[in-house]
């Protein structure tokens, strides 16, 4: 099985590369979206997130305000550390349990979509790490697009986040995803053409 660590910035395009290597035959385990199950309505990680931040950090049907929530954590470091301590724990148990139920295939490539895997240096535990780059003004316009951030929250976002230099210190491969759909396609058929070919090899 060929672990592969998938990262890059908010607004990069991490996620249609996710998709695309998905399409592909990759198995892609998301660690946000786990990060959004393990925060669900009566689950033992919303009950921590609560305890901790307040009922506040709710929507009236129970569910969690992200946006309220991202608006303290993410302008404090200690907030920002006390939910990661909720929330890192419960998406490393439910991803072990997604590799156990993978480990009987050598010809698996698991793909690790991981937000933070440099800024929490994650990268010995992938054999290959590959990072989505995409210039800063374009994931500003990006978020502003296709999220209505605005453009003080959306540079507060990746001013929080590892640089650009630090991300791609880190990249076995690099994905530039600056130009059209078409041109990310192209990328990610050649980068999972090198994929299966380290797989082949063991």
């Amino acid at each position: 099985m060929l672990k592969i660590g998938l990262t890059g910035g908010i607004g990069s395009g991490k996620s249609e590369v996710g998709r695309r290597l998905s399409a592909k035959g990759a198995m892609v385990i998301d660690a946000d979206k786990i990060a959004r199950e393990v925060v669900q309505p009566g689950t033992p990680g919303l009950a921590r997130v609560v305890a901790t931040f307040g009922e506040e950090v709710l929507h009236p049907d129970g569910s969690l305000n992200r946006e309220k929530l991202g608006s303290y954590v993410f302008a404090d470091s200690e907030k920002l550390a006390a939910l990661n301590a909720i929330v890192h724990p419960l998406v490393g148990e439910r991803v072990a349990e997604l590799q156990r139920a993978a480990a009987d295939d050598d010809d698996t490539i698991m793909v690790y979509d991981v937000p933070l895997l440099v800024e929490n240096n994650l990268s010995p535990m992938y054999d290959v790490v590959i990072v989505v780059d995409t210039p800063d003004e374009l994931r500003i316009s990006r978020l502003a697009e296709h999220r209505g951030m605005a453009e003080a929250d959306a540079r507060a976002r990746i001013a929080a986040q590892a640089s650009r230099d630090e991300r791609l210190a880190a990249a076995d491969i690099v994905i530039t995803n600056a130009g059209t759909l078409e041109a990310l396609d192209a990328q990610v058929t050649k980068v999972w053409q090198d994929l299966l070919n380290r797989a082949a090899r063991g």
